[in-house]
């Protein structure tokens, strides 16, 4: 995430997801929220830093009081042309000067703060040091739902990335797979996806034969044979916002078999995809899709979760797992991607970005899920 441009937002949209955010820190209980580079960073204030650093970068909200955010001087002026730093004070600090000091006023008394999962140990460790009133909370634990919900501006950003994944999939669709390498088509995605406006190409999954039973499969040199199954998952973000999705295309004529399976896991993608409506809890999404598979006998083949939840990155809350009962809520957007592995032979997965909306859900895939052959 770090140094790509965010959505070009106004202050007044950042300014208002600041307060929204610290409202949420004190409705839970916390005194405030720390939030370090990274997606909420960007979500929260459009500034992402120019590069991985052990200097401290910090925005600290709390209930009442202006979003202030801590930054080492030789990033200030960076920091001062984010589109959100007219809603905020910037503290800067430079070297040799201790960076928790000069931060700790800004945690008053201490309390308990939520954190950004990816903050380094370093530095929460130096805050309880210069702050012993404190302790922290993830903050995706103690706020799951700061990003989930996407307003009508985040939901076309998502639309259009969602379009841009699909253009890609039907150029994709048109070049030769049989002979070539896995890495080679990888690479025709990742050029596919740039040139439907991606800005950041976060995955380009071929996965072949054999290779398609694992989920996560890294293209590689295998060459890729007629009669074969392949795996195609891809994504990243454009314009900030991400897609994600999943299809799986047979070199030449599948046989009954992997046509049968195929046809599985396109049952249990709709079926995921039709229980999801507001007030429904997370799990069913899952328990839709899954109760598909293992029907058909195919349960210890489903390894992964339905869902992930997207938006300003690939993977983020909310989750569509067994035992998250959190309710869908209009606005939400996440995957919904039921698989069957089958070790040793072949894989398929079928993934769609889905939409809450006021009566049920939308797709913003729309490319075939029916079995697409390729040369």
């Amino acid at each position: 995430m770090t140094g790509t441009a965010p959505a070009p937002f106004s202050a007044d949209t950042y300014r208002a997801r600041m307060e929204r955010a610290a409202r949420a820190a004190t409705d839970v209980g916390l005194a405030g929220l720390l939030v370090a580079p990274g997606p909420d960073l960007v979500w929260l204030t459009g500034y992402a830093p120019p590069a991985v650093t052990e200097r401290l970068t910090l925005l600290v909200l709390a209930a009442g009081r202006t979003p202030t955010l801590v930054v080492p001087a030789l990033e200030a002026p960076d920091a001062a042309k984010a589109a959100g730093a007219p809603a905020l004070t910037l503290r800067d600090w430079t070297d040799g000067v201790d960076p928790y000091a000069a931060t700790a006023d800004l945690l008053g008394a201490g309390g308990r703060f939520g954190i950004s999962d990816n903050a380094w140990a370093l530095h929460l460790l130096a805050l309880q040091q210069a702050v012993p009133g404190t302790s922290y909370a993830a903050l995706t634990t103690a706020l799951p739902m700061l990003r989930a919900v996407k307003d009508a501006a985040e939901l076309d950003l998502m639309a259009a990335a969602g379009a841009a994944a699909d253009a890609t999939f039907e150029e994709i669709r048109k070049v030769p797979f049989s002979g070539r390498r896995e890495s080679e088509v990888a690479a025709d995605l990742a050029d596919l996806l740039r040139r439907f406006g991606h800005d950041q190409v976060d995955f380009t999954i071929v996965a072949s034969g054999p290779n398609g039973a694992n989920p996560h499969h890294e293209a590689a040199d295998r060459v890729i044979r007629h009669g074969d199954m392949v795996v195609l998952d891809f994504g990243g973000l454009r314009d900030g916002y991400g897609s994600d999705t999943s299809r799986t295309v047979h070199v030449g004529e599948p046989s009954d078999e992997e046509r049968r399976v195929h046809d599985l896991v396109r049952e249990a993608q709709e079926a995921g995809f039709r229980a999801v409506r507001p007030g429904v809890a997370c799990q069913e999404v899952d328990r839709a899709a899954r109760a598909v598979i293992s029907d058909a006998g195919y349960g210890e083949y489903f390894i992964h979760r339905t869902g992930h939840g997207i938006g300003v990155t690939t993977h983020e809350p909310p989750y569509m797992i067994e035992g998250e009962e959190l309710p869908l809520v209009p606005g939400m957007c996440f995957s919904v991607e039921p698989g069957v592995y089958l070790p040793g032979r072949f894989g398929v997965r079928i993934e769609d970005i889905v939409t809450v909306t006021e009566d049920g859900g939308r797709r913003l895939n729309d490319t075939t899920r029916e079995m697409v052959v390729v040369d």
